[in-house]
């Protein structure tokens, strides 16, 4: 099945179909990727429509912010991909703070549509957006991966999971949190 599955970059034009899959979401649907972007305050207080909102404007600048992939016509899947330097929370965290002073990407959400579920889509978004970090200048990508076998049962995995970034090629750089560890992957 992966044959069937194509994956473009998240620009205005394709608004609705990104919509789609955020609302096939119960977090995606009222975050909109706006708690790596906003302050706590503002995320919280955007919950629902104006995180909507916010994120309509977000598409509209001069970068796409993530990947959008389809299979055949019906969209199903994102991955959010930036560089590090535009996402609020990741400059205020702690246990995500700079492993050191090189200009990194960051990919920090996959949402998959339930009919695409579990036939390896997100490995699929992860290979694109290497890529498309990669052709917009990134020398090196982080993420924050959950660790699944220090944390199982979690429902909470919209950062992906450390084994299917492991696969392609990361490593593992910090871990601050039991189960969050900052993974990296040098793209030159």
């Amino acid at each position: 099945m992966p044959d069937r599955f194509s994956f473009v970059p998240a620009t205005a034009d394709r608004l609705t179909d990104i919509e789609m899959v955020f609302d096939d979401c119960g977090g995606g649907r009222n975050c909109r990727c706006a708690y790596w972007y906003l302050p706590n305050a503002d995320f919280k207080a955007g919950w629902g429509e104006g995180n909507r909102g916010w994120f309509r404007d977000l598409l509209g600048g001069p970068r796409p912010p993530g990947i959008l992939g389809y299979h055949g016509n019906d969209p199903a899947g994102w991955c959010g991909v930036a560089p590090r330097a535009v996402f609020d929370r990741l400059r205020r965290s702690k246990p995500f703070a700079p492993v050191d002073d090189r200009p990194v990407w960051s990919i920090n959400c996959f949402i998959t549509r339930k009919p695409f579920r579990r036939q390896g889509l997100s490995r699929l978004l992860l290979k694109q957006a290497v890529e498309f970090a990669s052709k917009n200048g990134a020398e090196c990508l982080e993420a924050y991966p959950v660790d699944q076998r220090r944390a199982p049962g979690t429902g909470e995995l919209y950062p992906g999971t450390l084994s299917i970034f492991l696969d392609a090629g990361f490593a593992e750089v910090a871990r601050r949190l039991p189960t969050r560890p900052i993974v990296r992957l040098d793209c030159r």
